[in-house]
């Protein structure tokens, strides 16, 4: 079954169709998602019913689970697994072999406010995006919170349920409320 989707970058795309023994990955799209037309999705990517994305990419043999969403201008690079129930907003970049939990939100303001100084209210034009950056090969524990501005640094962790106020220097271990050092990861 062809997907539905109107866009040239994801035409040849199907939903859940068994592939060939030695064909290229199929990126696979379960029926009940909303992907948008914008959004770039790169091969053997596998996206769970009841997503939500819109404006963003996708890399290689990512994999997207049930009930995300991933808001525009968000980038999620190639291998990359993200839980379902999260939620990664404009702003955001992942790089490449990241593990994201179950239930992790991210956030991209620092002074959230439903209406203007005029009373109206909150448009686009209201607010500025504060980018946060997730490093090649972090993982970040199920029912996290990160606040933008963040840097989760490469190879680091991120203990479940832990709220991250500030930058995660790489290859760290950090947990709690706010999120603070616990130990250096071991070498493999």
């Amino acid at each position: 079954m062809k997907n539905q989707i109107e866009s040239n970058e994801i035409d040849d795309f199907v939903i859940a169709e068994e592939r060939e023994e030695g064909e290229a990955p199929q990126t696979l799209l379960a029926e009940f998602s909303r992907i948008a037309p914008d959004v770039r999705i790169g091969e053997g990517v596998c996206i769970f019913a009841f997503t939500n994305l819109y404006g963003c990419s996708i890399g290689n043999n990512s994999k997207i689970g049930t009930f995300v969403e991933i808001q525009k201008n968000a980038e999620v690079g190639k291998n990359v697994k993200i839980s379902s129930h999260t939620f990664i907003c404009e702003g955001v970049k992942i790089e490449d072999d990241v593990f994201i939990g179950h239930n992790v939100s991210f956030i991209n303001d620092k002074h959230p406010r439903a209406t203007n100084v005029s009373g109206g209210l909150q448009t686009e034009a209201d607010w500025h995006i504060v980018p946060t950056f997730v490093k090649r090969g972090a993982s970040i524990g199920t029912s996290s919170t990160i606040l933008c501005g963040v840097t989760i640094g490469e190879s680091s962790i991120v203990g479940a349920g832990s709220v991250v106020t500030r930058d995660v220097p790489p290859n760290t271990i950090v947990a709690g409320n706010p999120a603070r050092f616990l130990k250096l990861v071991e070498e493999a």
